[in-house]
């Protein structure tokens, strides 16, 4: 499903595959009323990187497509799970190590010295718990976000909130992203944002780097999917060296960037994964 039809360039890039296994694909939007869900065999969620704007009505479109005879993958209840951020808290119980975060249910701006204080730092980053694609995500600085009271104020009155230390690591090294296609490790991804930003995504002018998930990475990564609450057919473990070790900052499921780009195998053992995941 694809909220972006004529720009998503890379999911195209399973259409081959899945034909040559027999398996006619097309890309939608969710947000179209007039899709027949009931026609289809199996529906994959893919690219949805504007469900944030309305989230109640992105779940009841899935709930619609898993009440049907569709197969939905990843599954609703996992959907469910992932939209929020706070399910972070829950694999932290259960061995992944995440970054120290202070969940926050209604934006305050005269909190923020507080959360300085609290985190013993300098720079810290605020962002709903509901996002994608870094929107409404603020990296605050000490010394000068007094200047910025209006802009946060406007941006994140009404979100729920989770409140982190700004990570060295993601500008000096970047932000590790490891791709598993029904538990099995695919590929690697190392996502360092421009010169001056934080944020990752390509959209924001990031350099995307194919490489090799080092022992420490795969064991990070290994301990986030083990705390999944259910097999998922793909996951997305972003991770980020903090403190010695690699820490856990998202674990994507819902919408993610799979950069099949990146990796031209990667297609295959997605649609090899589906193939198994099927039958």
């Amino acid at each position: 499903m694809d909220n972006l039809v004529e720009s998503n360039n890379e999911d195209k890039l399973l259409d081959q595959p899945m034909l040559d296994i027999g398996w006619k694909t097309e890309h939608v939007s969710w947000r179209s009323s007039s899709v027949k869900w009931e026609k289809y065999q199996a529906v994959i969620i893919r690219s949805t990187w504007d469900y944030q704007d309305n989230a109640d009505a992105f779940i009841q479109v899935l709930s619609d497509i898993e009440n049907s005879s569709v197969q939905l993958l990843n599954p609703l209840k996992i959907a469910k799970w992932n939209i929020n951020k706070q399910y972070l808290k829950e694999v932290s119980q259960k061995g992944a190590e995440i970054i120290p975060t202070i969940w926050v249910d209604r934006f305050e701006f005269d909190k923020i010295d507080f959360y300085f204080q609290l985190f013993n730092t300098k720079q810290i980053v605020i962002k709903p718990t509901i996002s994608a694609n870094s929107e409404n995500t603020f990296w605050i600085d000490k010394a000068t976000y007094s200047d910025s009271r209006d802009e946060l104020i406007q941006s994140l009155n009404d979100k729920q909130l989770m409140v982190q230390p700004f990570i060295p690591a993601i500008i000096e090294e970047g932000e590790y992203s490891l791709f598993y296609f029904a538990d099995q490790l695919s590929h690697c991804v190392l996502k360092t944002p421009k010169k001056g930003d934080f944020r990752v995504q390509e959209d924001y002018g990031s350099t995307l780097t194919k490489v090799q998930a080092n022992q420490g990475l795969q064991k990070a990564g290994s301990k986030a999917l083990q705390s999944l609450p259910e097999k998922v057919l793909y996951a997305r473990i972003d991770l980020v060296e903090y403190q010695g070790s690699y820490k856990l900052m998202e674990i994507e499921l819902i919408e993610p960037s799979l950069y099949f780009n990146l990796d031209e195998t990667a297609p295959e053992r997605f649609v090899k994964a589906f193939e198994n995941w099927h039958k």
